[in-house]
């Protein structure tokens, strides 16, 4: 796990961005996981730009999302795939056969978990997977005692998560939904790369939690502590609570000197 500690949402953005552009410049037809929230719209913004600029392209890109509310139609304004059509997706080249979203059709909620798991892998798996955390540690829609192995299902919504995320709802005849099909831990943490994105002091405690403390279901982020290629990528302010933050520092700061010595 590399903990990176940056100055605030644009450079934790910044950051972020320059991991993608270097996957999809590596690989043509990575397959991205993707996650919604106001977490990553700057790095999402980033990546309309420079599929505007023609630096890189999305032709070939397949992409998974973390999640979806269920009964939701797909163009409504609180869907996610709504929210992934308007930040990113219309602003690229991107096939559309090459998004996938969980079904969320209750008709099919028996097996869309299934199904959604067999897509995946059928594609290869994820190659980077893109994460926001929660103020309760969750990662998609895996609230508090989820299972550390769970796999793609619904899930209910907890009351804060309820709070936190009713603003595409507010004003709309739909009422926001209280449950949502997500994937689960144990498929997030097969994507064979992951980054998490945290920034603002609301996600001090949380952090903290995640890093630093012990591997639980009441925080299910922590599990990422167990994945070989993770990296948070943080602001100072949701940094503030770390015991090792002076450390993470230094071994950030020893790299950039490895990486300067190895370009001249």
């Amino acid at each position: 796990m590399e903990i990176i500690i940056l100055k605030d949402h644009e450079q934790v953005s910044r950051y972020a961005f320059n991991i993608v552009s270097e996957t999809l410049k590596k690989k043509r037809n990575a397959v991205l996981g993707m996650s919604t929230g106001k977490t990553p719209l700057r790095l999402y913004e980033l990546m309309a730009n420079a599929y505007k600029k023609r630096k890189i392209s999305f032709k070939d890109v397949i992409t998974f999302n973390l999640d979806e509310y269920i009964g939701i139609d797909g163009k409504h304004i609180g869907s996610y795939r709504s929210y992934m059509n308007k930040n990113l997706f219309l602003h690229t080249d991107i096939n559309p056969k090459n998004i996938f979203f969980p079904d969320n059709n209750i008709k099919h909620l028996c097996s869309s978990g299934n199904e959604y798991e067999k897509k995946i892998k059928q594609k290869g798996g994820i190659d980077l997977q893109i994460l926001g955390i929660g103020e309760n540690g969750h990662i998609g829609y895996n609230e508090p005692i989820s299972s550390l192995s769970s796999r793609t299902r619904v899930k209910m919504l907890t009351s804060a998560t309820m709070v936190l995320n009713k603003y595409p709802f507010k004003g709309t005849k739909i009422k926001q939904p209280r449950f949502a099909m997500t994937m689960g831990i144990g498929t997030i943490m097969e994507a064979k790369k992951i980054i998490i994105l945290a920034t603002g002091s609301n996600k001090e405690d949380i952090v903290a939690k995640a890093i630093e403390g012990p591997v639980t279901a009441m925080h299910p982020a922590s599990v990422l502590q167990f994945h070989n290629n993770v990296k948070f990528i943080i602001d100072e302010a949701a940094a503030k609570k770390l015991k090792l933050k002076d450390y993470y520092k230094e071994i950030q700061k020893y790299q950039k000197d490895i990486l300067k010595k190895h370009k001249r």
